[in-house]
């Protein structure tokens, strides 16, 4: 979670903080307990982990997306974006770059000792689809719907290699992209590489925050892209999206962990190739190409 900053810290490489950081800095169980201690007077993103929430079950039960298979894309050690999710996908794909986070994650799936407790917030969710006392039925689906746990680099072509998977019904990316990449050009190139794990006709659910340019994990300052929404739909529909729905809220709390402005929650449908031949047809036409 992160961005207040001016324009000046929009691209600012030095202060990118890169693959090599979050695997010798990034510490999961700090992480956790700073973000995810819900109803704890010592979490500090409890406003916005609601909110999330909430736009996720919007998402995935009002809104009813659904499907086969879903790709969460740089799930870090944290499985609330997959609560509502769980629901409506028959199996879910985790990824993320970090041998820590996919290990931390483990931990919850196989139920091990020393695992985050993440009832608190698998209640709020229970409560929220009607029925708060169905948590541990809910724990024990997702446990069972998530097949696999995979390495994930958005920078390559394969974000996955060496696994190569079918395509997805919906690929998902919580708080990722932005913190993966450097600028806006390997933003672009992100979108699209996570794009190919994706079925024309299928869906990219995304949550995002704008205007971010840091936010820490215990003492260590993590970078965060410096968006706003214009870069992010243009980079949308660059990597061949049709946005369908679109949530902003401002952030209305100050905190000293993060300095974002605004979190973002999407969903876009993936383009049949047909249809970008088209449009890319159309575009060359008037740009004066034969």
């Amino acid at each position: 979670m992160q961005s207040r900053g001016c324009l000046c810290k929009m691209e600012s490489p030095a202060s990118f903080t890169g693959g090599e950081a979050y695997l010798k800095d990034f510490n999961p169980a700090v992480y956790l307990k700073t973000y995810y201690s819900f109803g704890s007077s010592h979490c500090q993103g409890n406003e916005i982990l609601e909110l999330n929430l909430r736009s996720l079950y919007k998402i995935f039960i009002s809104g009813g997306l659904k499907g086969d298979t879903l790709i969460d894309i740089g799930s870090g050690p944290t499985i609330y974006q997959l609560l509502s999710a769980c629901e409506n996908f028959k199996e879910i794909i985790a990824s993320d770059y970090t041998d820590r986070n996919r290990q931390e994650l483990e931990k919850w799936l196989k139920n091990e000792p020393g695992a985050f407790d993440w009832t608190p917030v698998v209640k709020y969710v229970c409560e929220l689809e009607g029925d708060r006392e169905k948590w541990a039925e809910k724990e024990e689906k997702l446990r069972k719907k998530v097949k696999q746990v995979l390495k994930c680099d958005v920078s390559q072509s394969n974000i996955l290699a060496p696994v190569s998977l079918p395509q997805a019904d919906c690929l998902l990316s919580t708080l990722c992209l932005e913190a993966a990449c450097k600028d806006l050009n390997s933003y672009r190139a992100a979108l699209k590489n996570i794009s190919s794990l994706l079925k024309p006709g299928g869906h990219l659910v995304m949550v995002t925050v704008l205007k971010e340019t840091y936010y820490m994990v215990g003492q260590r300052r993590f970078s965060c892209l410096y968006l706003e929404w214009e870069s992010v739909e243009e980079a949308l529909r660059e990597a061949g999206y049709d946005v369908q729905c679109v949530e902003v809220t401002p952030n209305c709390s100050e905190s000293a962990f993060s300095d974002f402005e605004t979190v973002l929650s999407l969903v876009a449908c993936k383009r049949p190739a047909e249809n970008e031949q088209e449009r890319a047809l159309a575009q060359g036409k008037g740009q004066g190409w034969p």
